[in-house]
C-alpha cells in the first residue's frame, strides 16, 4: 500500500471514526482536522499555515469564520507531514500490506 492509499481508505470512514488527520474546505478556507483522541469531546482543526486551532464543531458550523485560539506549536501543514512522515515509517518496518 502507499500513503496517498492508506489516507484515501480512511477517508472512506464517517469523520468520528478516522484515525489520520485531512485537510477540509469551508466557506474558502481551509483547515487540517485532527481526528479525536478517545478522551477529547471534539476534534480539532488547525489552519493550513497558522499555529492557531478551533473545535470541529465551530469549524462544521462557522467555517474560515470560526473562533481560532494561538497554538504556540502545531500548524495543518505539520500535522500533515507528521501523519504522512509515520505512515512511511510503518511502510518501510513492513507493518502495512495490501
Amino acid at each position: 500500500m502507499t500513503i496517498d492509499e492508506i489516507f484515501a481508505d480512511d477517508r472512506r470512514n464517517p469523520p468520528s471514526e478516522r484515525s489520520l488527520p485531512w485537510e477540509e474546505m469551508r466557506g474558502g478556507g481551509g483547515g487540517v482536522v485532527e481526528p479525536k483522541p478517545h478522551w477529547a469531546s471534539d476534534m480539532a482543526v488547525f489552519r493550513l499555515t497558522d499555529r492557531s486551532w478551533c473545535s470541529y464543531a465551530d469549524w462544521i458550523e462557522n467555517g474560515p469564520a470560526a473562533r481560532f485560539i494561538d497554538h504556540p506549536e502545531t500548524r495543518g501543514d505539520h500535522l500533515m507531514m507528521k501523519a504522512r512522515a509515520m505512515i512511511a515509517r510503518e511502510i518501510a518496518n513492513e507493518l502495512w500490506s495490501n
